[in-house]
């Protein structure tokens, strides 16, 4: 991987170039052997029982889950000295992208690895390591994360569950009451968040057989139907006092910290998942027939194919290139580091604007393949003998999961501001040089004529666009933006835009070289869709950020200056949708 390291946020005012970014393309054979072995354990072990774990065969899941242990696939983010690989990030997203295939699984599975793992890795006592780790990482046991109450989700912190230390100084007394425990029917470890005094959040590490502690009812859900959600429900539980994770009232950081790791490789989840439907929806398109030709014959079909292999091309490339990203910044950090995994978090914490962006644009992507692939179907899709129908409700979870996609939209503005209040980015300096190109007469916009020549045109006048969008918001609201929901929900979807086509432009660029002719073709058709795409999708946010800022000449100016500055010239575009739809149904399958 390249050693070029960026600040986060940073590629909205910097240029970055094809050597700054990792791609799929750029795996060892080590992480492609893993990737392997993750894929023959869903195809022969989970698949063949997908109906047994879809009706709560918990037994089963167990089982599963200490195969994943026995193959390692539990302890690529663990330490080594604990008995884990310690891995890369970009190898731990390619297991969850492999892994997520295996429908209901793959969410025990990431909620285990993830967010049931991970609090231990990074905040744990050495005695804590010692006492719990090996046995989560084997499959022996089961964990779970419980933050979530009845009244209070986004506001994790509104959290009413309490601890109290008990009179002779041995246990903490927590009560309250968890919603919607991912595994908390089965798992053997939880990381459960209350208020010591009522005031202080803090983590404790609770195990399943405390006094006290009580698993609720399964829910009934719309979809992920094979995974245990629960409550976990604490009266007078006595936890130990060597139980307490991390320090008391530091407990957001334990949240919040973790959550940016759940985003980034929900992120690659939805990818792998994204991939496998429109797969699915390509088989049935082509043995489908109608009027007497297969419908995959049909332009409205092979405009869905286009357009979704596009979309997933950049989903892949914007969440490989965060892992990228992350694992150079993480190289940088020594192991002998002291407080090692503090500086750690903060390594990861530095791409939380992109973490969320990865979150809400992946799990966007999967949720409108997973519509089509639906439509495709046509009425077999609604229809629980045929995969798509689960797709669709397996789908909608994922853009509540790890933070609602609501909630990662209004942060990834937020934290860009808040940056540069900080003067961590130099965004007033920046924006003020847009305001003055938007306002200065257009002489020649022309561009690069090479390849990609007119991608990187709209990439550069898009990132103008946000830059004068927010700086206006910014300026005209100052610290009170922060109430402009629906200013700061605009802003986000150019940010994000930005970034996707950016990422999917680089490794177009990175990987041209090495490709066949006809591979060149699919590559620049996929670049091309996807930049038409996004940025009409840029486009119409920023009109609509206009419209809620200013109003009058202020007004004009500025939708003059978003028409004139979001221009693409997409010559060829229909062929292009048809060169990328012909080779996906050639293939049937995702191509790249």
């Amino acid at each position: 991987m390249t050693a070029k390291l960026f600040k986060g946020a940073e590629y909205l005012i910097t240029d970055v170039t094809k050597d700054d970014v990792f791609t799929p393309e750029g795996f060892t054979d080590e992480q492609k052997q893993i990737g392997e072995t993750t894929s023959q354990f869903v195809l022969n072990e989970v698949v063949p029982r997908q109906e047994e774990i879809e009706k709560h065969n918990f037994d089963l899941v167990v089982q599963l889950m200490k195969k994943c242990g026995e193959l390692g696939l539990l302890m690529i983010d663990a330490p080594e000295e604990y008995g884990g690989l310690e891995l890369d990030k970009a190898t731990s997203m390619l297991v969850a992208e492999k892994i997520s295939t295996s429908g209901s699984f793959s969410v025990t599975y990431s909620a285990h690895t993830g967010i049931g793992t991970l609090p231990l890795v990074y905040y744990g006592t050495k005695e804590q390591k010692e006492k719990y780790l090996k046995k989560i990482i084997t499959g022996e046991w089961v964990a779970a994360y419980c933050l979530t109450e009845p009244d209070s989700g986004s506001d994790a912190l509104g959290a009413k569950a309490t601890a109290v230390l008990s009179s002779d100084g041995k246990y903490y007394i927590l009560n309250g009451t968890k919603q919607f425990i991912t595994n908390g029917g089965f798992a053997n470890l939880y990381t459960i968040f209350a208020k010591v005094d009522k005031e202080h959040f803090t983590a404790f590490l609770v195990e399943r057989n405390t006094e006290g502690l009580s698993i609720g009812p399964e829910e009934k859900k719309l979809g992920i139907r094979g995974t245990s959600t629960t409550q976990v429900v604490l009266e007078n539980a006595k936890v130990p006092k060597e139980n307490l994770l991390g320090t008391i009232g530091k407990g957001h950081k334990i949240a919040f910290n973790v959550l940016n790791v759940g985003r980034f490789k929900l992120g690659a989840g939805v990818t792998g998942a994204a991939k496998h439907a429109l797969g699915e929806g390509i088989k049935y398109a082509v043995i489908r027939k109608q009027f007497g030709v297969p419908i995959a014959s049909f332009g409205a079909i092979k405009e869905k194919i286009a357009d979704q292999t596009a979309a997933i091309f950049a989903s892949e490339s914007l969440v490989y290139r965060l892992a990228g990203m992350i694992d150079n910044k993480l190289a940088t950090i020594a192991k002998d580091t002291p407080n090692y995994y503090e500086a750690y978090q903060k390594g990861i914490e530095e791409y939380a604007i992109e973490c969320a962006i990865a979150k809400v644009f992946c799990s966007e992507v999967l949720a409108d393949v997973v519509d089509e692939v639906v439509q495709i179907f046509g009425g077999y899709g609604f229809i629980e003998d045929y995969p798509a129908e689960r797709f669709y409700r397996d789908e909608r979870i994922n853009r509540i999961f790890e933070g609602t996609n609501e909630i990662n939209r209004l942060l990834i503005p937020g934290m860009i501001l808040t940056r540069s209040m900080k003067g961590e980015l130099p965004l007033q300096r920046e924006a003020m040089k847009a305001i003055e190109a938007l306002t200065s007469p257009s002489l020649d916009e022309s561009g690069d004529k090479g390849a990609f020549g007119a991608e990187k045109a709209l990439l550069a006048n898009l990132k103008k666009i946000f830059l004068v969008i927010a700086g206006t918001g910014a300026q005209k609201y100052m610290a009170a933006i922060k109430d402009e929901q629906e200013i700061l929900l605009a802003v986000a979807d150019v940010a994000i835009n930005i970034f996707a086509i950016e990422s999917s432009l680089l490794r177009a660029e990175k990987i041209m070289p090495t490709l066949s002719e006809a591979k060149k073709l699919v590559v620049t058709a996929a670049v091309k869709v996807f930049a038409f795409n996004a940025s009409e999708k840029a486009a119409t946010a920023a009109r609509k950020a206009a419209f809620f800022v200013e109003e009058g000449d202020n007004l004009t100016m500025l939708l003059g200056g978003i028409r004139r500055f979001t221009k693409y010239d997409a010559t060829g575009l229909l062929m292009a949708k048809r060169q990328l739809a012909d080779a996906a149904i050639e293939a049937e399958k995702y191509i790249f």
